[in-house]
C-alpha cells in the first residue's frame, strides 16, 4: 500500500463527501479509491468511515486522523513545492570554504561572473588554509588542493595544480644554478609549513633535507614567501597559480624542471551526489572549466 496514496484518497472522500467525487478529483476510478481507504483502515486498525446508500460519516477514529492527515499532506505538498523552487532556480546562500591564496588571486572574476549569472544566489567565501570538516562547519562546497584521499565527500577535479622551483635571478647570479636536487642544500630555502608530509616528492624530501639554518624563511603563506623570493632572499617551491605571474614577467626563474612534482589538483568537495541543491550544481558546473585547459595560470612558457 501507498500510505500517501491511500491518506490523500481518504481525505478527498472526507471533502468530496462520496467515493465517485474523490474520484474524479484524483483523475482515478471509484473503485481504486475504495481499495485505498479500505486498505488504510486494514493498516490502521481501525474503521475510518460508515458508509451508507446515500452517505458517508466519519468515526471518531475517522475524524481525529482527517484532521492530521490534512496537515501531513499540506507539509508535504510545501515541502515539494520549496523543493521545486530550489531546482528551477538557483537561490539562497552558498557558504564556499577556499584556501587564502588561490581565492586572493583568481576566485573574484569567477565569483563576479556566477553573480550575474545566478542573482538570486548569495555569496559567503570563508579563507582558510586548514581543512575545514564542510558538513559540522555548514558549507555547501569547499575548495581543496592536494591529493585528495577517499571520503564519504564527493571531489570533483577543476584544474591540475603545478609546483615549482624557483628563485630570482638576482639570487641565483649570486649563488649559482642548481644541476641537481643534492646542490640544494647549499641554497637559502623558503619553506612552506603548510606542505603536505604524506604525499611527499623526491624534489620536496630535497628541500626538507636543506638545515633550519639554511631554511631563512618559514611561512604558512604562499605569497609571503612567493614575494620574499622575488626580493632574492632564496629559492621557493610554490605552485604556479601564485608564481606564474612573476615568472611570466621575469621576476622568478624555474630551476629544475625535469625535477617538478607530480601536479596535484584543485578540487571542488560537496557532501550529496543526489538531490543537490540547485545553487550547490550550479556553482560546480560553473567553476568546471572555468580557468581554461591548461589554466590561465600556467601559460607562461
Amino acid at each position: 500500500m501507498d500510505r500517501i496514496e491511500a491518506m490523500r484518497a481518504f481525505v478527498h472522500v472526507v471533502q468530496e463527501g462520496s467515493f465517485t467525487r474523490a474520484a474524479e478529483r484524483l483523475d482515478t476510478s471509484p473503485q481504486l479509491v475504495s481499495k485505498y481507504v479500505s486498505q488504510l483502515e486494514q493498516h490502521l486498525g481501525l474503521r475510518l468511515l460508515n458508509r451508507t446508500t446515500r452517505r458517508i460519516h466519519l468515526t471518531e477514529a475517522g475524524n481525529r486522523y482527517y484532521q492530521g492527515a490534512q496537515q501531513v499532506l499540506t507539509d508535504i505538498d510545501d515541502m515539494e513545492n520549496q523543493l521545486g523552487d530550489l531546482h528551477a532556480e538557483a537561490q539562497g546562500v552558498l557558504r564556499i570554504s577556499a584556501p587564502v591564496s588561490f581565492a586572493m588571486h583568481h576566485l573574484p572574476p569567477l565569483l563576479s561572473a556566477f553573480q550575474k549569472a545566478h542573482p538570486a544566489v548569495k555569496i559567503d567565501l570563508q579563507l582558510n588554509d586548514r581543512k575545514v570538516d564542510i558538513v559540522e562547519e555548514g558549507f555547501d562546497v569547499a575548495l581543496r588542493i592536494g591529493h585528495l584521499k577517499s571520503s564519504s565527500l564527493i571531489a570533483k577535479r577543476i584544474a591540475p595544480v603545478r609546483l615549482v622551483l624557483c628563485a630570482s635571478p638576482d639570487y641565483l647570479e649570486q649563488h649559482g644554478h642548481p644541476e641537481r636536487p643534492e646542490d640544494l642544500i647549499h641554497h637559502q630555502y623558503l619553506h612552506y609549513s603548510y606542505m603536505d608530509m604524506e604525499s611527499i616528492q623526491p624534489i620536496q624530501k630535497s628541500l626538507l633535507s636543506i638545515s633550519d639554518d639554511d631554511r631563512v624563511i618559514a611561512s604558512n603563506n604562499g605569497d609571503v614567501l612567493t614575494a620574499t623570493a622575488i626580493e632574492g632572499a632564496g629559492i621557493v617551491l610554490q605552485p604556479t597559480f601564485i608564481a606564474g605571474a612573476a615568472i611570466k614577467g621575469g621576476k622568478l626563474r624555474v630551476i629544475l624542471p625535469e625535477y617538478e612534482p607530480e601536479p596535484l589538483g584543485l578540487y571542488a568537495v560537496y557532501a550529496h551526489r543526489q538531490l543537490l541543491a540547485s545553487k550547490v550544481r550550479s556553482f560546480i558546473d560553473f567553476i568546471d572549466g572555468f580557468f581554461g585547459e591548461p589554466p590561465y595560470w600556467d601559460r607562461f612558457e
